[in-house]
């Protein structure tokens, strides 16, 4: 008897495509805008007017009976990270009701890698830190991926990869920020007040039943989404971060309400669903302010000359955080996808190869925008394992971007090549000469 076996990633249909391909293309622009909100950050906050830099982060505004007089960064952080997060939350959702995850055989390969890829990078930075008990706290910075960074270095470099690849690591990524999501949430929460939770939890209901009841008419007015819906997301962002959950959970739960099938009694418009028309119209602020925002106000590090950089590259959070990075990355997912071809029926797609694998698992040790903020999360206001942890990120993720570059230039242009022999193949009067035979007979 034949053995049969499940392949996965499978090639999605051509409406996933355009809209993954899509998402690349904004994403990579939102990636430039992080780095470049980074690097300013970086230079002002060791530049002579480093003090204006550190004010201005510092600076506290809002209300203080209800627990929001924040810092600019705290708000940047509990705040306008939410809006990411809220991104993240309905592509999530997305997948898993009519993308790439509603399939088991689909979705099995990039989960795992996921899992794999969050489990290797946080043993290793343990295994480095754990002489010291005080920094095992820090655990969990080298586990997330950049969704909007790697994607952009992606579609700088991989134009020619394979649509299963691209799909791969964009599931990859997503199933990755779920993971950092449940952590934050679950071991970086202290001193929970039940009466806001409940709160939030009564508000995000009411959230999601006014999305489903008038998902035609927030497809007709754009504008009501700011009128109607913002209003209760702030206040149930608000009541959770009363409750000393962190805030930016709120953007997935009211982002997991957003409908995502269409209604048969009321068709979307333009026929996409409400979580699509959504994407398409906060993506913006989300990739274009709200992230390079807190890009801005996280990553600016005092370096503090040699002596800085030297106590940095000695602190093992430093160390740790690297390692789990560019090396705990990669090596979980190749690892954790490998035993799963191992142990069970499921192969991988026939476009995808173990090289390109590595490329993706390279991309995935981009840690940047979440690392950043659980790396906040992680130690006492004013550590110095705080800021070493950030120049260990972005030393990291520079890294691993230029290694990931490095390996999938090579592969593009290996598929450049084999999409040029096609169209050869296909076309045989463009033949160049470096493809043209002798015929048999000498014409």
């Amino acid at each position: 008897m034949t053995e049969t076996h499940t392949r996965a990633p499978s090639w999605p249909g051509y409406r996933e495509v355009h809209r993954v391909t899509t998402l690349l293309r904004r994403e990579s622009v939102g990636g430039m805008l992080l780095v470049v909100a980074a690097i300013i950050a970086i230079i002002w906050a060791n530049s002579p007017a480093s003090d204006a830099y550190f004010a201005l982060r510092d600076f506290r505004f809002g209300y203080e009976p209800w627990h929001l007089e924040l810092s600019v960064g705290s708000w940047a952080a509990d705040g306008l990270l939410a809006v990411f997060f809220f991104m993240v939350g309905l592509e999530l959702k997305r997948e898993i009701v009519v993308g790439s995850l509603r399939r088991f055989q689909t979705a099995i390969v990039p989960v795992t890698a996921a899992f794999a890829g969050v489990a290797v990078p946080a043993l290793i930075y343990v295994a480095i830190v754990h002489t010291q008990p005080s920094l095992l706290a820090g655990w969990a910075i080298p586990t997330a991926t950049d969704i909007a960074f790697a994607v952009a270095v992606l579609a700088l470099v991989g134009s020619h990869l394979p649509g299963p690849l691209r799909i791969f690591l964009l599931t990859l990524a997503v199933v990755d920020d779920l993971i950092a999501i449940a952590i934050i949430a679950i071991f970086y929460t202290s001193d929970i007040s039940l009466v806001p939770l409940a709160v939030f939890a009564v508000l995000v209901v009411v959230y999601g039943v006014i999305a489903h009841r008038a998902r035609a008419w927030f497809s007709r007015h754009a504008w009501g989404a700011w009128v109607v819906l913002l209003p209760i997301g702030f206040a149930a962002w608000a009541f959770l971060h009363a409750s000393g959950v962190h805030a930016t959970i709120a953007g997935v739960a009211l982002a997991f309400t957003i409908p995502v099938a269409a209604s048969k009694r009321q068709p979307e418009h333009h026929g996409m669903d409400l979580a699509e028309q959504f994407e398409h119209r906060f993506r913006p602020l989300s990739s274009g302010i709200a992230v390079p925002i807190f890009a801005f106000f996280a990553a600016g590090v005092a370096v503090g000359g040699g002596e800085g950089i030297a106590r940095a590259l000695m602190d093992p959070v430093t160390i740790g955080v690297v390692s789990g990075l560019v090396l705990g990355k990669p090596l979980g997912i190749l690892l954790g996808v490998r035993v799963l071809t191992l142990v069970t029926k499921v192969r991988l797609d026939p476009a995808l190869t173990w090289v390109d694998l590595a490329g993706v698992g390279l991309l995935a040790g981009i840690g940047f925008t979440v690392s950043l903020l659980i790396a906040e999360l992680s130690f006492p206001d004013g550590s110095p394992h705080t800021d070493d942890a950030k120049i260990a990120i972005m030393a990291a993720s520079l890294l691993a971007s230029v290694l990931a570059s490095a390996v999938l230039l090579v592969r593009n242009r290996r598929y450049k090549q084999l999409a040029l022999a096609e169209e050869v193949d296909a076309d045989g009067d463009d033949i160049p000469d470096v493809y043209q035979q002798p015929h048999p007979e000498g014409r």
